[in-house]
């Protein structure tokens, strides 16, 4: 997906890292005070042992320079001095041993996004998974489950640090393949979408929100990396995940259209053929194309400030040459229930449990304070949940932003759509739109410890967080 690069040992801090490192040290505070009273909560059998032996994948996070083009470089916290970090191709129900070695000056933690492991590995210090210290190390045991596309990428809170969190490198690409996987395709190709260079901007209210320089597709920005190469008549799978900390995206490839497989790793049942493609942060989408349209293409974000930023990749057919083509952004549409059943769920819920998403204007020059029914993170009430029960989660957004809120350690199904009742379509994160309700069904069936926020870094470090409790 990238190449390597050596490694830095030793990065500076900037007076704006160590401000973050101050806030991060008053979260990590009151996060060990709201797990101090559950941690005895965590089944002993699910407690994760010290591996042993030689691990499958070794990750190193450490400061490395990045070249998104010739001319544009960044300094980034990344693993394994790449950018996306090393694919990591497991086997559904085959046990995995990762070690992971933190040369960054902050603590670290790796979370291990759609899998349905254990809360001590999971990667979320909020459910009590371990921080590994400045300079320290530390090894992992967990069995992937499920198989599909999924990612791997830090867990900390950046605030107004853009050298943390999301908004570093630190992200990639896990594959959870089936212990059978027939293929039937003739190639595949993934794609990780990223803004790079943030910075604030203020919104109309005055409050402050985020917005990029620079973007990317596998690191690099359009025209800077290698071409897609393919031919004729070939039956191409794409993989994507949207790796941006904030930002929506649209894909689409004139000439051809996306047979979708796969919403965030989980089959769909109806496998809609769609023009564009839209993927909000932490999104993945996987989707077959027949490629029917020789020439020379961008796939990339049809918007063209985007695409502008660097968001495209070139596809290129054999024995064609010429000026890339763009798409364009005529008619963007995106809806979930394409990819449903027919009809809509029947099963009635154990429990109907509303999550009321507001925001508190915080002042000027400064980012809104979010909250779910009426409290900030970790001052929320824990969301309790009994094991087998059946929950009707009711997302209700009393805001005007899109929210694509996230639930570790599990997948729920979507029952309604602003109002509109569908079924069968399995996710962990779904965009809320503003001003709408959107109804998911979760079965309880994981104990431990999971966390529910919203995927976009500035929210979630303004509270937009939860946490499930099993009793």
């Amino acid at each position: 997906m990238s190449d390597n690069k050596n490694v830095l040992l030793h990065p500076h801090l900037s007076v704006q890292h160590e401000e973050a490192l101050s806030l991060a040290s008053r979260r990590a505070f009151l996060r060990r005070a709201v797990l101090a009273g559950t941690a005895s909560l965590i089944p002993t059998a699910l407690c994760a042992q010290p591996p042993r032996g030689k691990p499958d994948y070794s990750l190193e996070i450490a400061e490395t320079e990045w070249a998104l083009s010739p001319k544009k470089r960044i300094r980034v916290a990344a693993y394994n001095g790449q950018v996306p970090g090393p694919l990591l191709r497991l086997t559904e129900g085959r046990p995995v041993t990762v070690s992971i070695t933190n040369r960054l000056r902050h603590e670290e933690v790796v979370h291990w996004h759609g899998q349905w492991i254990p809360s001590e590995v999971d990667g979320s210090m909020e459910e009590g998974t371990p921080a590994i210290a400045p300079g320290a190390s530390t090894s992992i045991r967990f069995t992937p489950r499920p198989f599909g596309l999924h990612w791997y990428h830090t867990h900390v809170a950046a605030h107004r640090d853009f050298s943390l969190g999301l908004y570093s490198g630190q992200f990639g690409v896990l594959l959870v393949e089936p212990r059978q996987n027939p293929a039937p395709w003739d190639g595949e190709q993934f794609l990780v979408l990223r803004d790079w260079e943030p910075y604030f901007v203020s919104s109309d209210d005055g409050s402050e929100m985020v917005d990029y320089a620079a973007a990317s597709i596998n690191g690099r920005m359009l025209g800077h990396g290698e071409p897609i190469q393919v031919r004729p008549g070939q039956r191409m799978l794409f993989q994507i995940l949207n790796a941006s900390a904030t930002q929506t995206h649209w894909l689409a490839l004139p000439g051809h259209r996306f047979q979708v497989l796969a919403l965030d790793g989980r089959p769909v049942p109806t496998q809609a053929t769609v023009e564009y493609l839209r993927l909000g942060p932490a999104e993945r989408v996987t989707a077959l194309v027949t490629m029917n349209a020789p020439g020379v293409w961008v796939l990339g974000e049809p918007r063209a400030n985007f695409r502008n930023a660097g968001m495209g990749i070139v596809v290129e057919y054999a024995n064609r040459t010429g000026e890339p083509q763009h798409p364009r952004d005529s008619a963007l549409r995106w809806d979930y229930s394409a990819f449903a059943h027919d009809t809509p769920a029947t099963r009635k819920p154990d429990v109907t449990m509303p999550l009321v998403f507001t925001s508190r204007f915080e002042g000027h020059g400064a980012l809104d304070r979010w909250m779910i029914n009426g409290k900030s993170f970790p001052e929320t009430d824990p969301v309790r949940l009994t094991y087998g029960l059946r929950y009707r989660l009711q997302f209700i957004n009393r805001s005007t932003d899109p929210h694509p809120v996230h639930l570790h350690r599990h997948a729920f199904e979507l029952v309604s759509l602003q109002g509109r009742p569908t079924s069968g379509i399995m996710k962990d994160v779904v965009i809320v739109e503003p001003n709408t309700t959107t109804e998911v069904d979760l079965v309880a069936d994981n104990p431990g410890n999971t966390l529910f926020h919203c995927h976009q870094q500035d929210h979630m470090d303004s509270g937009f967080m939860d946490l499930f409790r099993y009793a």
